[in-house]
């Protein structure tokens, strides 16, 4: 039987937003199991409603876990997601041979934003606020091509990015922010969604705000955390040592 661990009194939570930007065309697949005659070979994922892109929290929630899990990996080969260590485990969660732990951090689907929205509206695009990419794969022994379309939701299309952080324990509250922040800058180095090593799906973030729930803290200093800026970071330090 599996160890759940006891779930932890809720001290308060920080509400996280941010403003996403895609500097590369990004694609995550869709259902395609129907294609009828002319559809696109590999759609990207839309919002049923407005049929517009999104970005389910589940593709952001799971890249930046595991580019924190490389880069705190001890061994060459990285660990398997039940021995990520207690702080990767205690933002993202594990159900693990060590117990179920509940994660602090729960992650929204992002949607396109308004301003983006009446942009794209207004551009000759190949599809509904997306672009068709052609790419070929070549047999190098018999020179034949299999061309195949993927579909792009393209560079400049901006998303509304949220996070929610349980504070379970505010002696943590930094150790947390920080290491939720190292994801960001990995995944800013990285790719979001297929077909990164081909350029696709670069992102920026900027105008990180926070806001505490439920807990009376000074929020607005953990936001020198997630700007990339040492002159920030050095007036936190020093406005903690004051």
């Amino acid at each position: 039987m599996m160890n759940i661990q006891g779930q932890r009194q809720l001290q308060g939570k920080l509400f996280i937003t941010a403003n996403l930007k895609l500097i590369t065309g990004m694609h995550i697949g869709a259902n395609s199991d129907f294609a009828p005659i002319g559809a696109v070979d590999s759609p990207f994922i839309r919002d049923c409603l407005t049929h517009e892109p999104i970005i389910p929290g589940s593709s952001l929630k799971g890249k930046i876990r595991t580019l924190l899990a490389k880069s705190r990996c001890k061994n060459l080969i990285l660990n398997n997601i039940d021995d990520d260590d207690e702080v990767i485990s205690r933002l993202f969660g594990s159900a693990g041979k060590k117990g179920a732990c509940f994660a602090r951090l729960q992650f929204f689907d992002l949607f396109l934003a308004r301003e983006s929205v009446e942009v794209f509206k207004n551009l000759d695009t190949d599809t509904y606020i997306g672009e068709i990419k052609w790419e070929n794969t070549i047999a190098r022994l018999t020179g034949s091509a299999n061309p195949r379309q993927i579909e792009r939701v393209p560079a400049g299309a901006e998303f509304e990015f949220k996070l929610v952080y349980n504070i379970e324990d505010e002696e943590q509250i930094d150790e947390d922010m920080k290491i939720l922040a190292q994801g960001f800058q990995l995944l800013q180095m990285d790719y979001l969604g297929g077909h990164g090593s081909r350029g696709y799906g670069r992102v920026k973030f900027s105008d990180f705000k926070v806001k505490a729930i439920n807990k009376k803290i000074d929020a607005d200093e953990y936001e020198y955390f997630f700007e990339d800026n040492k002159n920030k970071v050095f007036h936190f330090l020093l406005k903690r040592l004051v």
